[in-house]
């Protein structure tokens, strides 16, 4: 793990993330609003029952799914990959 790898968000992990958490507390954010949390393998589970039984969980995706989306939107290429 290097010091950009993404780690897990749960509280004392130093695990490398895996998955992204996307959620948002509609008390607060716009419908449109994604905030995201990180996961590794062993805390998706507990974090994604942590945002859904509160009604925040909206979509539960691969980080390197993730990335290369967002890297779409940006018009940018994805951390590893090597521009086309």
């Amino acid at each position: 793990m290097t010091d950009e790898t993404p780690i897990c968000s749960a509280k004392g992990c130093r695990a490398a993330a895996v998955w992204v958490l996307a959620w948002n507390n509609p008390k607060v954010h716009t419908p449109e609003r994604r905030k995201t949390w990180l996961a590794c393998e062993e805390h998706r589970e507990h974090l994604s029952q942590f945002l859904g039984v509160r009604g925040f969980l909206k979509d539960v995706v691969l980080l390197s799914q993730w990335t290369a989306a967002e890297a779409a939107r940006d018009g940018t290429t994805p951390p590893g990959d090597s521009p086309a």
